[in-house]
C-alpha cells in the first residue's frame, strides 16, 4: 500500500481545484471552431499549451512544427531521460489542467503532460509535423500566410520556438589533442563517469544537469570551470517565490538583503564562491542540483532544501573554478584561474586541469524568430524590446510566447502563457483593444526609462512580479479591455465580453469601420 504523505494529498487537491476551475474544455469531436484562427509554430510545451488555450477557448488553431511527432514537447523531447525540473513544479504548471505527482518531475513525466494535453485537446488533427516555417506574410487583407497559401490563412500568429534549439558545441583550441571523451550535457543517456575525472565546461543551467549525472554515475572528482559569475540558489519553492515579487524586474536599494541571507545560510563557508560584482537582479540564477531522483515520489521531494553542489565541494568531490579556457591538452585543459571579482579574461594563474572526461555545459543555440517579417527586427524595437516583451509594435496579430526573453526570475513554463495567448486572442477579438504601434512603443520607452539603471538593459532581466504588473498596466490603461480582465487572467467568461463586442460590432457596421469576429 501507497505511504501517505499530507503535503503531497494537498497539492494534489489544489491541482485538482485548479483544473477544474481554470481549464477550458476541449472541443467536441468533429467540432466547427470558429475565427480568429491562430497560427502557432512550434510544438514544444509553449505551443501546445497555447493552442490547447485557443481550442479550448473555441478558436481554430494550426501548430507548425519543424520535426517529426518524436519532437512533440520541444526542448524536453531532446534532452537526457535524467533531466528535470530546476524549479518546483507548482511553479511550472504550463496549462490549468497539468497534474504533477512530484515536487521535481523528471523527463519523462513532462513529455507525458505535454503529450496528454496534446491530445486532450483534439491537436493532433491541428498539428503539421516536418513543416519547417521559413516566412510569415501578410496578404493584402491583412491576413498571415505560413510559408504558402497552401497553409490556409491566419489572422493572427503565435511564435513558440523557445529559447533552446541544437546544442551549442563551440570549439576550444587543442580540442582534437584530448584522449577522453567530450560530450555535451544534452546527450548523456548511456555514458557513465564512474572513476573518472570530469571537467564541466560551464556554470549554468547546463551544468546543474552534468552535476546531477556525475552523482548519479559516481565520478571520482569533478570540476567546473565557470567562466562567469552566477548566484547559486537552493533548490526551494519559497526561495523562487520569494526571489520573484520583485516587482522592480532589477536591482533596488534593498537586494543586498537577499544577497546577504543567500551568502550567510546557504554559502556559509564557501562566501568566496558568490559573485562580488553582479546583483541577483541581474541574471538567471542556478539551482543547486539533487543527489538522486526519488523514484518513490517522496514527500521530501517538495520540501528538501538541496545544497549538493556545495556538499560535494565540502567533500573534495567537486571544485569550482573561476576562469577562462584557454586550450585543450592531452589529459586536461590548460585554464586561466582567477581570483574573486577578476573579470572575464582579467588577470590569473594558468594551470592545467586533469580530466578523462570533459561535459560542455554550453547550452544551446537559440532559435532564430527570422521567419517573422523584416520589420519587427527595426532598431531600437527589435527584441526583446516588444510590448509586454511578445508584441512587435509594427503587428498586434503576432505574439512570441517564451521566444525573446534572455534572463529572468520566476519560469517560463506557467500561467503566463495563457495569459499571453489571450491577450493575443482578445486583440483579436475586439478592435477597441488593440494597441496602437504608437502606443506600443511609448510602453517600451516608458519601461526603458523606468529600469534605465539596469545593467543590461530593460528587457533584458525581468522577475515574475514584474511581468504580472505588466499585464495588469496593459488590461488596466485602456478600459474596453476591462470587461476581457477575467477572461485574460483566468480564461473564464468569455460570454458577456463577445455580446458587448457584437454590441459594439453593430456601431461600427453603421460608422463604416472595420469588424471583429465575434
Amino acid at each position: 500500500m501507497a505511504e501517505f504523505h499530507p503535503i503531497m494529498w494537498v497539492y494534489q487537491l489544489i491541482q485538482w481545484i485548479l483544473d477544474s476551475l481554470l481549464s477550458p474544455s476541449p472541443p467536441r469531436p468533429n467540432a466547427t471552431l470558429s475565427r480568429p484562427r491562430i497560427a502557432i509554430i512550434g510544438a514544444g510545451l509553449t505551443g501546445v499549451s497555447a493552442a490547447a488555450h485557443c481550442v479550448g477557448h473555441g478558436f481554430d488553431v494550426t501548430i507548425f512544427e519543424a520535426g517529426g511527432p518524436e519532437n512533440l514537447g520541444g526542448i524536453w523531447s531532446r534532452v537526457n531521460n535524467t533531466s528535470g525540473l530546476q524549479i518546483h513544479s507548482i511553479m511550472y504548471r504550463f496549462h490549468p489542467s497539468v497534474h504533477w505527482t512530484r515536487g521535481y518531475p523528471d523527463r519523462k513525466q513532462i513529455v507525458s503532460q505535454i503529450t496528454q494535453l496534446w491530445k486532450r485537446y483534439a491537436l493532433d488533427e491541428r498539428t503539421k509535423f516536418k513543416t519547417r516555417v521559413t516566412s510569415v506574410v501578410q496578404d493584402k487583407q491583412g491576413r498571415w500566410i505560413i510559408n504558402d497559401p497552401s497553409n490556409g490563412r491566419f489572422d493572427g500568429v503565435m511564435a513558440a520556438v523557445g529559447t533552446c534549439g541544437e546544442p551549442k558545441m563551440p570549439h576550444i583550441p587543442g580540442q582534437e589533442k584530448f584522449k577522453g571523451d567530450i560530450i555535451h550535457s544534452s546527450r548523456l543517456d548511456g555514458k557513465s563517469s564512474k572513476g573518472k575525472k570530469v571537467l564541466v565546461i560551464g556554470g549554468g543551467a547546463s551544468a546543474v544537469e552534468a552535476l546531477e549525472f556525475v552523482v548519479h554515475t559516481d565520478a571520482a572528482e569533478t570540476n567546473v570551470l565557470a567562466r562567469s559569475d552566477k548566484w547559486i540558489i537552493p533548490r526551494n519553492p519559497l526561495v523562487d517565490i520569494v526571489l520573484a515579487l520583485n516587482i522592480f524586474g532589477e536591482e533596488t536599494i534593498f537586494s543586498w538583503i537577499p544577497e546577504s541571507l543567500l551568502r550567510l545560510f546557504f554559502y556559509r563557508d564557501l562566501k568566496d564562491l558568490a559573485p562580488t560584482k553582479k546583483g541577483i537582479f541581474t541574471d538567471t540564477p542556478m539551482v543547486s542540483c539533487p543527489t538522486q531522483i526519488d523514484q518513490r515520489h517522496k514527500v521530501t521531494d517538495m520540501m528538501e532544501v538541496n545544497s549538493d553542489i556545495f556538499q560535494m565541494i565540502r567533500s573534495g568531490k567537486a571544485k569550482w573554478l573561476r576562469g577562462d579556457i584557454i586550450s585543450f591538452t592531452e589529459t586536461g585543459i590548460k585554464y586561466n584561474h582567477r581570483a574573486t571579482g577578476v573579470p572575464k579574461n582579467g588577470p590569473g594563474h594558468e594551470i592545467v586541469v586533469e580530466g578523462d572526461m570533459v561535459i560542455m555545459a554550453t547550452g544551446y543555440q537559440r532559435p532564430s524568430l527570422s521567419f517573422l517579417p523584416d520589420d519587427v527586427f527595426q532598431d531600437p524595437y527589435q527584441p526583446p524590446n516588444w510590448y509586454l516583451q511578445t508584441f512587435p509594435p509594427e503587428h498586434m496579430s503576432i505574439c512570441a510566447n517564451n521566444c525573446t526573453y534572455l534572463n529572468a526570475i520566476g519560469t517560463v513554463g506557467n500561467y503566463h502563457i495563457g495569459i499571453y495567448t489571450r491577450l493575443l486572442l482578445m486583440f483579436l477579438v475586439d478592435p477597441l483593444t488593440r494597441p496602437q504601434e504608437y502606443w506600443m512603443k511609448r510602453w517600451i520607452d516608458m519601461t526603458r526609462l523606468l529600469k534605465s539603471k539596469a545593467p543590461g538593459g530593460a528587457f533584458d532581466f525581468f522577475t515574475y512580479a514584474e511581468l504580472i504588473y505588466w499585464f495588469v498596466f496593459c488590461v488596466a490603461i485602456n478600459p474596453f479591455r476591462w470587461k476581457w480582465a477575467v477572461f485574460v487572467f483566468f480564461g473564464i467568461g468569455t460570454t458577456m465580453p463577445l455580446k458587448v463586442v457584437q454590441k459594439e460590432d453593430r456601431i461600427r457596421n453603421g460608422l463604416g469601420m472595420r469588424q471583429s469576429f465575434a
